[in-house]
């Protein structure tokens, strides 16, 4: 395998780990806040595929095609943790494979060193290559699929791997 084939295949374990943690559960279960700051399965699924499609996107100049009104400077602090009563479950998880497949391109088409310019990190920090971004987004992916296994185990005390 590639490298990028192997970043690309570490990201998709992260993924299925996550999406995992809202199967066979109801609009209920995943909206129900189950921290003090109401972080529910849903919302932390919804903010995981936004983080996804900026920094695999726009970084590289690859904005993803969708809007996403959650993540404009004028929305509402945290508005991506969760979603709207619109918003269903088979929604948020259509959006987040719509983000793999714009994020894969991403992945495969463009080189590892190619560089992109994160704009909400200090300038010091601010460049980055595809390869770093890759990193960074499967930790964090990995990162939240860890909470949402704390979630899934208060919901219904189902538990991952």
């Amino acid at each position: 395998m590639s490298p990028a084939a192997d970043l690309q295949h570490y990201l998709q374990q992260a993924r299925e780990a996550l999406i995992w943690k809202l199967d066979g559960l109801g609009e209920s279960q995943v909206r129900r806040p189950m921290t003090p700051t109401g972080t529910n399965l849903l919302g932390l699924f919804k903010h995981t595929a936004t983080v996804e499609s900026g920094y695999l996107g726009a970084v590289f100049g690859r904005p993803f095609p969708e809007p996403t009104p959650w993540s404009e400077e004028d929305a509402e602090p945290n508005a991506d943790m969760f979603a709207t009563a619109q918003e269903s479950t088979d929604d948020v998880v259509d959006f987040y494979r719509r983000v793999w497949i714009h994020s894969d391109a991403t992945l495969s088409e463009l080189p590892l060193d190619t560089q992109g310019e994160v704009p909400w990190w200090g300038p010091e920090k601010r460049t980055v290559t595809l390869h770093r971004i890759a990193l960074h987004v499967i930790a964090e992916t990995h990162r939240h699929a860890g909470h949402a296994d704390i979630l899934r185990e208060l919901v219904d005390d189902s538990t991952g791997r």
